[in-house]
């Protein structure tokens, strides 16, 4: 992925979440400018300190010069600290704010526009990626206001020695801080990009791995798998060294860059000195100034190779809060209580692939409605259509005469309860697992739609019954067993609508027979479609559909 976002852009952009927290970013600006003011004045005070020692005329005594050195430390030392609290405090504040809206975009996109995405890069989006971000909060915005602020009043102050004196300071820190920065960030951009995005597919080859590891042990492949992480590896380490190269060069540029205009301060300041246009002690104050005056642009200048990263992963994570979702939730349409569905002339394609073409379908209440054909015809993306996970092309779907499109999402989902034919099952008890349906049900609820899923006799013989835990992904439950869940949910949902897709299609013939009779007795309470493949699967249904596939 190329980076099309400016970095400015991309700084704005995030600059902009921080609008709830202005207040403690002027504090830490504040606290952050009278600390390295304190910290430049101890040099400066020392410098003092010697020139009256060897009898230059200052107007301070030894004794106030020592005290002042020891205040500034004191209070450098205060000031510092509650800088780097508010920092922090702001920095861990907007990340949680920004993993709180990247779910809620995630869940606007899903499931249309993350189909198919590489779960890893997801992945490393809403953990790396964010925690990036925290060097853009905690280490760039307030830095970069102390800086341009401690700069300006250095730059004020050494110029009320001498104008020439104070144009040399401005254009050290302009160099410093602004143009040695600009041209590395420039030339790391698109390098932080492309380590950002490997890492994400490191993420994804790891994550293929241990979740297909059986299958790699028993094809003999984990050679081969082996070989494409590490590949994949050494790919990341070439980038990573790539980086590292530019912030050594920068470094170096900033250190020779400080070092010639220190020289350059030094000699002007002291051959004005030795022209009368300035004192001895005006000329050391001034040089001393500027060399003791680089902190705050110096952490600019260092800021922009981790800054290149962290930009790269600021835009992969505001490229997802953009992203328009394939259907917009809708807020201020109608509520309803859904009794029958209509497919009338339903045409959507795919990627340009024409998936479904002129389909027409009545789905009458208290009925099972069987939609038959092979795969790839159409029948499961007729169901996600019917949820409006996606938009039809064209054509009409009514719930009870109601237009989909003009149906209050929330008022949508109520409706309908989707069993698809690969149930997703958290790291957590089977109950828990079940109750996702309906988050105030009561065990009895939970039990009832068990046993309509033939579900409970498994449960009941587990040690720990619905208080089992079974891992990640379910591992512990075959797919037959993962599938009676997912009806257990669809059962417990009582949604008036259901939407059934291959609800069988892991199950024996046994357990097939008893979901199918649940179902059944349902029926009278509900509007059921059924697909399927198989004939005998929809010999329950009322009226049958064939789709054929194109």
């Amino acid at each position: 992925m190329k980076s099309k976002k400016s970095n400015i852009k991309i700084m704005t952009q995030l600059a902009g979440l921080v609008k709830p927290m202005l207040l403690i970013i002027a504090i830490a600006v504040v606290l952050g400018v009278l600390g390295f003011l304190c910290a430049s004045s101890i040099p400066v005070l020392g410098a003092l300190g010697i020139a009256k020692i060897i009898g230059a005329d200052i107007p301070l005594t030894l004794k106030n010069i020592f005290i002042l050195m020891t205040v500034s430390a004191v209070l450098r030392g205060v000031l510092h600290y509650g800088e780097q609290a508010s920092n922090h405090y702001i920095a861990f504040k907007l990340l949680a704010i920004i993993r709180s809206k990247v779910f809620g975009a995630l869940r606007n996109l899903c499931p249309a526009k993350l189909e198919g995405n590489d779960k890893g890069n997801l992945i490393a989006l809403i953990t790396s990626d964010i925690e990036l971000l925290e060097v853009f909060y905690a280490h760039t915005i307030s830095p970069a206001a102390i800086g341009f602020i401690t700069s300006l009043a250095f730059v004020i102050f050494i110029s009320s020695i001498s104008p020439i004196l104070g144009i040399i300071a401005a254009i050290a820190y302009i160099t410093i801080g602004i143009i040695l920065p600009s041209a590395n960030g420039k030339a790391v951009k698109q390098p932080g990009l492309d380590y950002r995005n490997s890492s994400g597919e490191l993420n994804n080859l790891f994550l293929d791995g241990l979740r297909g590891m059986g299958e790699l042990i028993q094809y003999d492949a984990v050679e081969n798998t082996k070989n494409n992480i590490s590949q994949k590896t050494e790919s990341l380490a070439e980038l990573q060294n790539k980086l590292k190269d530019r912030e050594i060069k920068t470094r170096n540029r900033t250190e020779t860059a400080i070092t010639l205009f220190n020289i350059v301060m030094i000699l002007t300041a002291f051959y004005m000195y030795s022209n009368n246009i300035i004192s001895f002690s005006n000329a050391l104050i001034a040089a001393i100034t500027l060399m003791s005056s680089y902190g705050s642009v110096i952490a600019l200048s260092s800021l922009s190779n981790n800054l290149a990263q962290t930009l790269a992963s600021g835009e992969r994570v505001l490229n997802i809060l953009e992203e328009k979702p394939e259907t917009e939730e809708v807020i201020n349409g109608k509520n309803i209580i859904a009794e029958n569905v209509v497919c009338n002339n339903v045409k959507f394609a795919y990627d340009k692939k024409q998936i479904l073409k002129g389909i027409s379908l009545n789905i009458e209440k208290g009925k099972i409605t069987g939609i038959l054909g092979e795969s790839g015809c159409g029948k499961s993306t007729l169901l996600k259509l019917i949820m409006r996970f996606w938009d039809k092309d064209s054509g009409k779907i009514l719930l009870s005469g109601e237009e989909i499109k003009n149906i209050n999402t929330h008022s949508l989902r109520q409706n309908e309860s989707y069993c698809t034919q690969e149930t997703h099952l958290f790291n957590d008890t089977i109950g828990n697992n079940i109750r996702i349906a309906k988050l105030n049900a009561t065990e009895e609820e939970v039990i009832f739609s068990a046993k309509q899923a033939s579900i409970h006799d498994f449960i009941t013989e587990l040690p720990l019954g619905y208080d089992t835990n079974i891992g990640e992904l379910g591992g512990r439950l075959s797919g037959g067993e993962k599938q009676r869940i997912g009806l257990a949910r669809a059962f417990l949902s009582n949604a008036p609508i259901m939407l059934l897709d291959e609800p069988t299609s892991n199950l024996d013939s046994l357990n097939e027979g008893i979901i199918l009779k649940s179902l059944y007795e349902s029926k009278d309470k509900k509007t059921i479609i059924l697909v399927s493949h198989r004939h005998s699967t929809l010999s329950i249904a009322d009226k049958t559909y064939h789709i054929k596939k194109r």
